[in-house]
C-alpha cells in the first residue's frame, strides 16, 4: 500500500484531478470464504441443503419450539441476503469516491485480519486452560445425577467456548464487511436525496444487525438441540419414561419388562417391525442373543388408549440399563462456554477497535483541525484514512461482537434461571421456561425487520426538497418495533410460560417484559436528550466552548457525570418492579416459598433486549454515515451533499451513544442476576447453603473495594493506551507536514498508509494490558485470598487459645464471597 500511495502527484487545489491515485493494496478475503467460493455452486447448494436438513432433524427430535426458532432464523438470514443485494445494487458513484472507499476497506480488513489473528491465538491458549481446569475440578451433584463424566463436561465446555468465540468473530466481521461497502453508496445516494441516503444506511445496518442477532440465537439453539439428542434427555413432550420393575425369574414374564414410552408417532418402518413381533418372540430373541434387547412395539390399549400410537422400548431386568435419563434442566449449564467464548472475543475486539478509532480520531483532529486549521476529513490530513477506518473496526466490528456477546450471555443465563426455577417448582414441562429466551429473540428478528422496512425513501428521490429530520424517521421505526415487541412478548409468555400450577404467572412475566421494554425506551430517550444537538445539554456544552478549552472540558465532564443519574434511577425501579412481579407470580417451591423473583428480573432483561436488532441497526447507521461524510469531504463533493451527510453524521453520533446506553442498561439488569447465579454455583460446589454476602467480614469488604478499583484501573489503562497511540499519530502527522510542505497546497500527497499502520500496530499492542487485567485478576483473587484467609484464621485461633477467658472462635467465610464481588464488578465494567 505504501508504494502505491507514493505514486503520482496532485495538482494545485483549483486544478487538481478528481480521480485519486490508487490507494488499494491486495484485496483480502477470509480463508473460509475463499474455500466456499472455490466450491462448485451446485455442490455448495447440496451441502447447504443437507446441513439444513440435519439441523431441522435435530430440532424436530428436540421440540417444536426449536423448529420454530430455526425457521425464523433461517428466514431472517434469507432476508439479510435480500438486504445485501439491495444495498450492493446501489451505484458507488464517481471514481474518486470509489478509490477512497477502497482504501478504507483495505485498512479495515487488514486490521481485522491482524487483530482477530491475535485474538484467535489467545482463545486457543485459554481453551487449553479451561480444559485443564474442568478436567481436574470436582464434579457437581447435577453432573453426577446426569451421568456426564468430568472429561465429557470439559470437552463440551471447550467446544462451546471455541464455537462462541468463532461466532463472535464472524459477527464482528459481518459488521465491518457491510459498513466498508455501504459507505460509498450512502455518499452517492446523498447526491440525490437525504431520504435515500438514510434508507441505504439503515438497510446496510439492518443486514449486520439481523446477522448478529440471528447467529446468537441459532448458535445456542443448535447447541441445545445437539446436546438434547446426544445426551438422550427425558422431558415431557418428547420422551416420557415409565419403568415397571419387579422381581422375576422367567424371561417370558411380562412383569420383567422396563417400558420406555415415547409419545412421538412412530414412522412406518418401526410400525411394521413392531407389528411383526410379540412379547414371546422378543423373549426368545433375547435368550438367543444373550444381550440387551431393544424392540419397538405399538400398543393401543395396554398403556394409554387415549394417546394414540406409542413406541415401547423394553429390556429385561436381568440386564438393567446403566444409563439414566438426563434432565432437561441440565442442558443450559453446558452452554456457558459459548457465552464465555463470545465475551472473550468481544472484550478484545472492543479494546483493540476502541483504541484504534479514538487514537486515530484524536490524532487527526489535534494536528489537522487545531494546528493546521483544515476541515475534518480533509484529504490533506495524513491521518484521515486511519480515522475513517477506525469508525469501521471500532464502532461496527467491535459493536457487533459486543452485542452478540450481550445477547448470548443473556439468553444462556435466562435459560439456566428458567430451568432452575421450573425444577424447584416441580413444573412438569420445563421446556417452555428454558426455551423462552430463544423465542423472544426470534420474534426480535421479525419485529426489527418490520421496523427496518418501515423506513422508505420517497417515490422520486431525485427531487430536491427540505431535508427531513433523520432522527425523527428512525424514532418512528423504533416506535413501530416497540409496539410489536409488546404484542409478541405477551404472546410468547402466554404460549411458553403458562402452567397449571400458577395459571396467572404468565401475565406477571408479561408485565416483567413490559418493564424491560419501557426501560429500553426510556434509556433511548435519555441518551437522545443528552447527546442530540437539538436539546439543551449539547447546546449548553457548545456555549461553554465559546469561552475556551478549559470551560469546555469542565462542562463536558459535569454533563457526563450528570447523565448517570437518570439511568441509575430507571434501572433501580426496573429491578425492584420486575423482581416483585416475579415473586408475586404464584410460583412456589416445595416449602411454599416464592421463587419467581430472579426469573422475573431475567424476563425484564429479555424485554429490554427484545428490540436489540433494531437498536443495533441504528448503531451501525452511525459509522456508515460518518464514513459517508468523510468520503464526500475527501472527494470534494458539492456543499449541498456535504450538508446532507453532516446531518446524517450528527444523528449517527446520537444513535451510537444510544446503543452504548442500551448495552449498559441491559448489563446493569444482568449484573443483578450474576450475584444469584454465582451464589448458586458456589453453593453447589461447596455443598452448603450460600444465601447472602456479608460485607461486615473484612475480606468480603476488601473484595468489593478491589472490584471497584479494577473499574477505574481498567479505564485508566484504556485511556492511557489511547493517549499513547494518539501521540504516535500526532508525531507522524506533524512529520509529514514538515517534510512534505506541498501537502497543504495539494502538490504532494500524504502517506495515508503510514498512519494506518502506526495506529493498527499500536492498538493491538496496547489492548493486551487492560484485557489481561480483566482475565487475570479473578484468578489472582482465587489463588491468594484463601491463603490470606487461612493466615487470619490461624492468627485468630492462636489468640483464642492464649485467652484465658476465651469464647468460641469467630466464624469465617468462604473466599467465594470476595470472588463474587470482584467478578460482578468486572463484568459490569466490561459492558460499560
Amino acid at each position: 500500500m505504501e508504494e502505491d500511495l507514493e505514486d503520482g502527484n496532485l495538482g494545485p487545489y483549483q486544478d487538481r484531478p478528481r480521480t485519486f491515485p490508487n490507494m488499494r493494496s491486495k484485496a483480502y478475503t477470509p480463508w473460509i470464504f475463499r474455500v466456499l467460493f472455490g466450491v462448485n455452486f451446485r455442490v455448495l447448494c447440496v451441502i447447504l441443503l443437507l446441513g439444513l436438513g440435519a439441523v431441522f432433524y435435530i430440532g424436530a427430535s428436540t421440540s417444536p419450539i426449536i423448529v420454530f426458532v430455526f425457521s425464523v432464523c433461517i428466514a431472517s438470514f434469507l432476508l439479510s441476503i435480500y438486504l445485501t443485494k439491495w444495498v450492493l445494487a446501489k451505484d458507488e458513484g464517481p471514481p474518486e469516491m470509489v478509490q477512497i472507499s477502497d482504501a478504507i476497506r483495505d485498512g479495515a480488513e487488514g486490521f481485522f485480519r491482524t487483530q482477530y489473528g491475535t485474538i484467535s491465538k489467545m482463545a486457543f491458549l485459554l481453551a487449553l486452560v479451561i480444559l485443564c481446569i474442568y478436567l481436574f475440578r470436582s464434579t457437581t451433584p447435577q453432573q453426577e445425577s446426569s451421568g456426564i463424566g468430568r472429561s465429557t463436561t470439559a470437552y463440551i465446555t471447550v467446544a462451546a467456548f471455541l464455537l462462541g468465540a468463532l461466532c463472535s468473530g464472524i459477527a464482528g466481521y459481518v459488521g465491518m464487511w457491510v459498513s466498508v461497502r455501504a459507505n460509498v453508496r450512502v455518499s452517492n445516494a446523498a447526491r440525490r436525496s437525504a431520504r435515500e441516503a438514510l434508507q441505504v444506511a439503515v438497510r446496510a445496518g439492518g443486514f449486520s444487525a439481523i446477522i448478529v442477532v440471528g447467529m446468537a440465537v441459532i448458535g445456542i439453539a443448535i447447541l441445545y438441540a445437539t446436546f438434547y439428542v446426544w445426551l438422550g434427555v427425558d422431558s415431557p413432550g418428547s420422551m416420557k419414561v415409565i419403568v415397571v420393575k419387579s422381581s422375576c425369574t422367567s424371561l417370558n414374564n411380562e412383569q420383567c419388562l422396563d417400558f420406555v414410552v415415547c409419545k412421538q408417532d412412530c414412522n412406518s418402518v418401526f410400525d411394521l417391525a413392531a407389528r411383526a413381533f410379540n412379547l414371546d418372540v422378543a423373549a426368545q430373541l433375547y435368550t438367543k442373543h444373550s444381550q440387551k434387547l431393544i424392540m419397538w412395539l405399538v400398543l393401543y390399549s395396554y398403556l394409554a388408549p387415549s394417546s394414540g400410537v406409542y413406541h415401547v422400548e423394553f429390556t429385561c431386568n436381568a440386564v438393567p440399563s446403566q444409563t439414566k435419563p438426563r434432565k432437561i434442566e441440565y442442558i443450559p449449564l453446558l452452554l456457558v462456554g459459548y457465552g464465555f467464548g463470545a465475551s472473550f472475543v468481544a472484550l478484545f475486539a472492543q479494546l483493540g477497535g476502541g483504541i484504534y478509532t479514538k487514537a486515530a480520531d484524536v490524532g487527526a483532529d489535534l494536528v489537522g483541525k487545531v494546528e493546521q486549521g483544515i476541515p475534518e476529513d480533509d484529504p490533506r490530513n495524513p491521518a484521515v484514512i486511519a480515522d475513517l477506518v477506525g469508525d469501521n473496526v471500532g464502532d461496527c466490528a467491535a459493536r457487533g461482537a459486543d452485542l452478540f456477546e450481550s445477547i448470548a450471555a443473556e439468553i444462556i443465563s435466562a435459560m439456566i434461571l428458567g430451568g432452575t426455577m421450573a425444577q424447584r417448582c416441580k413444573i412438569e414441562d420445563p421446556s417452555g421456561f428454558i426455551l423462552f429466551p430463544l423465542v423472544v429473540h426470534s420474534f426480535d428478528l421479525v419485529i426489527s425487520s418490520v421496523g427496518i422496512f418501515s423506513i422508505r425513501s420517497t417515490r422520486d428521490s431525485g427531487v430536491k426538497g427540505p431535508i427531513e429530520d433523520p432522527m425523527a424517521i428512525l424514532q418512528k421505526g423504533y416506535s413501530v418495533t416497540i409496539v410489536l415487541a409488546v404484542i409478541t412478548f405477551g404472546l410468547s409468555t402466554r404460549w411458553l410460560l403458562h402452567t397449571e400450577q400458577a395459571p396467572t404467572a404468565w401475565f406477571n412475566f408479561a408485565l416483567c417484559g413490559l418493564v424491560g421494554i419501557i426501560t429500553a425506551y426510556v434509556f433511548v430517550r435519555i441518551t437522545k436528550y443528552y447527546t442530540d444537538y437539538k436539546h439543551e445539554p449539547v447546546r449548553t456544552l457548545a456555549l461553554a466552548s465559546s469561552t475556551g478549552h478549559g470551560t469546555n472540558i469542565i462542562a463536558g465532564v459535569s454533563l457526563g457525570l450528570e447523565s448517570t443519574a437518570l439511568p441509575v434511577l430507571v434501572i433501580s425501579v426496573a429491578i425492584i418492579s420486575a423482581f416483585w412481579l416475579g415473586q408475586t407470580s404464584g410460583l412456589v417451591d416445595e416449602t411454599g416459598k416464592p421463587t419467581g423473583g430472579l426469573f422475573g428480573t431475567a424476563v425484564a432483561t429479555m424485554g429490554m433486549l427484545s428490540t436489540a436488532a433494531y437498536v443495533l441497526t441504528m448503531d451501525m447507521f452511525g459509522p456508515i454515515a460518518d464514513n459517508a461524510g468523510g468520503i464526500v469531504e475527501m472527494s470534494q463533493q458539492p456543499e449541498s451533499v456535504r450538508e446532507i451527510t453532516d446531518i446524517l453524521d450528527a444523528v449517527g453520533n446520537t444513535t451510537k451513544a444510544t446503543t452504548k446506553g442500551f448495552a449498559i442498561g441491559s448489563a446493569a439488569l444482568a449484573s443483578f442476576l450474576l450475584f444469584s447465579a454465582y451464589m448458586d454455583e458456589v453453593a453447589t460446589f461447596a455443598h452448603e447453603p450460600f444465601k447472602e454476602v456479608d460485607i461486615a467480614i473484612p475480606e468480603v469488604f476488601v473484595g468489593g473495594l478491589l472490584g471497584s478499583m479494577l473499574i477505574f484501573l481498567f479505564s485508566a489503562w484504556a485511556c492511557s493506551a489511547v493517549g499513547r497511540t494518539a501521540q504516535e499519530v500526532v508525531n507522524e502527522v506533524r512529520r509529514q507536514f514538515i517534510e512534505r510542505p506541498g501537502i497543504m497546497d495539494y502538490k504532494e500527497k500524504p502517506d495515508y498508509g503510514r498512519c494506518v499502520a502506526i495506529v493498527a500496530s499500536a492498538s493491538l499492542r496496547e489492548m493486551i494490558k487492560p484485557g489481561a487485567l480483566a482475565i487475570v485478576s479473578p484468578i489472582v483473587v482465587v489463588l491468594f485470598v484463601p491463603l490470606l484467609c487461612s493466615i487470619r484464621k490461624l492468627l485468630a485461633l492462636k489468640l483464642w487459645s492464649l485467652d484465658a477467658f476465651s469464647t468460641p472462635p469467630p466464624p469465617f467465610f468462604s473466599f467465594h464471597q470476595v470472588e463474587l464481588n470482584l467478578y460482578t464488578r468486572i463484568k459490569f465494567s466490561m459492558n460499560s
